[in-house]
């Protein structure tokens, strides 16, 4: 499988830039997930590497072979479409071998590649079924297997599960996890969920406004976010605004309106003693705890109103110092929540610290 570069690549249409000098590479069997809100340009970068969309500057490359200027058919990239894209008058077979008979490939052996796609995405015996006799995810799997069958150089999906109910979506990101990964295959995937996003990435390029923000994998990129912007759409955050007080062994020391607090030093942003930064802090993060081991003590109260029953978690709305923060409780009980004087720990690594001049 080929890796994928992009270099400063540039997208307009007329006066608007939709993808200004982004760069990004994909290591070969690399399953990288662009992940953004509506509008930021991901589906243009994908449609861009597939070859629907002509760049107005910058390069595209296939492990060295420069495709910038490369019609899409000649690419040999392997495309899931958010809508499936599927034929009804052709049956399952008759679909997944699209691409081959447009490649002029023996009948034989395209009915022994389909068939092998078919039992890859655990769809054997169902080439003779009609396209509408498949439910949602029979269907998406139909065009998993019509992208593979043609034995793509990398594979690009643009929001494949967005059609499918909520527990049908997440058995198919495990499903299609496990195909790219036991084929090998260098996958470029488009979503604007961030559960989607985490669960099956190797790595993530967050996007917004044209611009890719930062990558990193999953656990980077939720745990150690580098801007509010990463912060706030990757999950849930408190956000405070707080002044660096000091620099030790023991970490960063900033005053906020929660109180003083230890945040663990970070190589990617050490502020300076007296500067200013904003405080993001995960509503998992904060535990109850009358026996605090923690250097930040929060002590507040819980609200009685605000609590939201999510069923594995309640959103509780906290004060502490004047000030609101959420927390996440987990294997919470449905009943109402009376207010109530508290004490919450968190710990220094669970304290990020963010640039103040960051949007």
């Amino acid at each position: 499988m080929a890796a994928v570069t992009v270099r400063d690549l540039v997208v307009r249409y007329d006066a608007t830039t939709v993808l200004d000098r982004v760069s990004v590479s994909v290591a070969s069997g690399e399953l990288l997930m662009l992940l953004g809100p509506s509008g930021c340009g991901k589906t243009t970068l994908l449609r861009s590497i597939a070859g629907f969309v002509a760049p107005s500057a910058g390069s595209i490359r296939f492990d060295e072979e420069d495709v910038t200027s490369r019609p899409a058919h000649a690419r040999d990239v392997g495309m899931v479409f958010q809508s499936f894209a599927l034929w009804p008058h052709m049956t399952v077979a008759e679909n997944v071998g699209f691409g081959l008979r447009e490649r002029r490939v023996p009948a034989a052996e395209i009915a022994t590649r389909v068939e092998e796609a078919l039992v890859s995405t655990r769809m054997g015996g169902y080439g003779k079924r009609p396209i509408d006799e498949l439910s949602g995810g029979e269907q998406q799997r139909v065009a998993l297997a019509r992208a593979l069958v043609i034995r793509p150089r990398c594979l690009l999906l643009d929001e494949p599960l967005s059609n499918l109910d909520a527990k049908l979506r997440q058995s198919m990101r495990e499903e299609i996890r496990r195909l790219c990964k036991s084929a090998g295959l260098t996958t470029i995937y488009v979503t604007h969920d961030q559960k989607e996003a985490l669960a099956i990435a190797d790595r993530i390029a967050v996007m917004q406004k044209g611009h890719i923000l930062q990558i990193g994998a999953p656990a980077e990129i939720y745990r150690r976010p580098q801007s509010r912007a990463v912060a706030t759409f990757i999950g849930e955050t408190n956000l405070l605004q707080a002044r660096v007080t000091g620099v030790d062994a023991a970490g960063i020391r900033v005053d906020s309106p929660i109180g003083a607090l230890v945040a663990a030093a970070d190589s990617t942003f050490a502020p300076a003693t007296g500067s200013e930064v904003w405080v993001s802090i995960r509503p998992e993060c904060l535990r109850a705890t009358p026996s605090p081991t923690s250097p930040n003590v929060l002590r507040g109260e819980v609200r009685a109103d605000g609590s939201l029953y999510l069923g594995e978690i309640a959103e509780r709305q906290l004060r502490v110092g004047g000030v609101a923060l959420t927390r996440y409780e987990l294997n919470p009980t449905a009943a109402a929540v009376a207010a109530a004087e508290a004490t919450f720990e968190v710990a220094p690594a669970d304290v990020v610290l963010l640039p103040s001049g960051d949007a």
